[in-house]
């Protein structure tokens, strides 16, 4: 009889080393996934002066514009948790998306080998973020489901395992504005 209990002890045991390094592993592809976001994060608002410098020499009018776009830029690099930096991607995006919409109204500017290079990397940036925001998603669903199921939850929780917030893009918020310039009188 006691080797059946020692034999039931030691196999719950185990099952609970397995569970626990199951949620640590998790917990590590979510902190690898947000790696990968702050990183295609950190490209684009590095890649933010070099394309308000290009604007800025066709469109100097348009000041407010460029102070928005810094401010939001620095609110970005601020930003101190999954929520906080998705608020402020989505203000970026659409400050990057006013400053793209500026080429309509000047067309040398839509001409221009800078613009058109810094508008290529900025496209194949928001590629790469939106591959790094699936990957992710992706670890914090299953981060997630580890720590909800049971019998997971009775590990998980008591040793601190918290479940982790998605980073959503929220496509109202993503669409690009419908902006309209009139021209400066001549």
């Amino acid at each position: 009889m006691t080797t059946l209990v020692a034999v039931v002890i030691v196999t719950l045991l185990i099952y609970a080393v397995w569970i626990f390094n199951r949620l640590v592993r998790e917990r590590n592809l979510v902190r690898e996934g947000w790696s990968g976001i702050d990183v295609q994060l950190r490209r684009r608002t590095d890649l933010v002066p070099a394309l308000v410098e290009t604007v800025k020499g066709y469109a100097a009018h348009e000041r407010t514009l460029f102070e928005d776009v810094a401010a939001i830029r620095a609110a970005s690099i601020a930003a101190s948790s999954v929520r906080t930096q998705e608020n402020a991607e989505r203000r970026l995006e659409g400050a990057l998306s006013k400053l793209i919409a500026l080429q309509e109204a000047y067309p040398n500017l839509k001409a221009d080998q800078n613009f058109l290079k810094l508008q290529e990397q900025l496209a194949e940036i928001e590629d790469q973020l939106q591959m790094a925001r699936r990957y992710y998603n992706g670890s914090v669903r299953n981060l997630n489901i580890a720590i909800q199921s049971f019998p997971n939850l009775l590990i998980a929780r008591p040793l601190g395992f918290a479940e982790a917030d998605f980073f959503e893009a929220d496509d109202a918020d993503g669409a690009t504005p419908r902006v309209t310039f009139e021209r400066p009188a001549s």
